[in-house]
This record gives structure tokens, sequence and C-alpha cells, in this order.
């Protein structure tokens, strides 16, 4: 799904995901419905992300500031451009679905970060720029040619946007508030992902 779908067939995609034709007819009878479970499990994954509440404590932001890296990282590696376009086309009720849960993450991502400034947590920092350098620094740095080009690895490269992300937003007396513990199984998880489509 990551380079769209509009040119595959059923048995494309029962082959992208590695099963038989016919253990797929069982789950799904048309592409559509194997779309409409794509989207559903995007829309499950992003609600996830949970609200908080007005009192959080400084590890509470380093918490959720791992949840959002994990986040985009994922959202980067998965929901294409290509697959945006050709779901707005094919299945425009799916996209308004997908599109009003992904501006529902992006305005809590934003009062987030507004938040972490208010509270002292996170350097004065536009917010609107942190999510577009998510979005367009994100996308270069997963790409097969920049990690061929820089010989470096997925894993390293998801490592060293972390630890950047992290001493960009937060105020240098704050840093120790994320558990630095909690991100290597996370990125590699991250990086099994991205290596079952690259």
């Amino acid at each position: 799904m990551k380079v769209g779908f509009q040119n595959l067939r059923m048995d494309d995609i029962a082959k992208a995901m590695d099963v038989s034709r016919a253990t797929m007819y069982k789950h799904f009878s048309s592409k559509e419905e194997v779309i409409d479970g794509v989207v559903r499990m995007y829309t499950d994954y992003l609600d996830k992300l949970e609200d908080r509440t007005s009192n959080d404590s400084e590890q509470s932001f380093g918490i959720w500031f791992q949840q959002i890296f994990e986040q985009s990282v994922m959202l980067v590696g998965q929901l294409t451009e290509v697959f945006l376009l050709d779901l707005q086309s094919a299945y425009p009720e799916l996209y308004e679905q997908l599109k009003e849960i992904l501006n529902k993450r992006e305005q809590q991502t934003l009062k987030f970060y507004q938040d972490g400034k208010h509270k002292g947590i996170f350097n004065d920092i536009n917010e609107k720029l942190i999510l577009l350098q998510d979005n367009l620094l994100l996308r270069e740095i997963a790409t097969t040619k920049y990690l061929v080009y820089n010989q470096t690895t997925i894993k390293q490269v998801l490592l060293d946007y972390y630890q950047f992300k992290k001493i960009q937003l937060f105020k240098a007396d704050k840093l120790s508030s994320v558990d630095d513990s909690n991100i290597g199984p996370r990125i590699d998880h991250l990086v099994n992902k991205f290596n079952q489509t690259l």
C-alpha cells in the first residue's frame, strides 16, 4: 500500500500481504474491503494516542514525546503521498475518515508542544515547524537512496533523529525527563517495519 493501490489486483494484494488468495478471500471479498481494513487499522493506531491531562508531570512529557516520535515515524513510513492520493480519488469517504483522524492527531500534537513551552519544558520553537520538519525530514532520511548515499542504516538514522529532536525540543535542564531506555525497543520495532517495506 506504500506505493499506492490503484493498479493493484487482489492477487497483488495477497502477495504483498504474504497470504494465499484463498486466505485473503476468506477475510476480504473485494479490494475496497481491504482498503477499508487498512484505513481502519491506521485510524485505530492513531486513536491510541490518549488525551493528556492538564496536570501532567515532566516525565509524562518525555513519554508523550516518545509516543509522538514513534507515530511520526510510522506515519511517514506507511502513509505515503501516493497512497493518500489513491485513497482520495478511489475512496473519498475513507480518505475523509483518515484525514479527520490525522487532523485530530495534528491538533493534539500542536497542543502538546504548546503546553510543553508554557510549562517551561520545551524550547520556544514554532510547533508548526516541528510538525513540518517531521514530515519532510523523516520522509527524506528514511529513503533507501539517503541510507545508501550516507552509508548508514535505518536504525542509526532513527536513533540520530530521535536525539536531534529531543535536544532541539527539550530545554537542557529538562532532558532528564526523557527516559531513553524506553526508546530502544520502539526503534527496533520501527526498523523491522521499515525493513519489511524496503
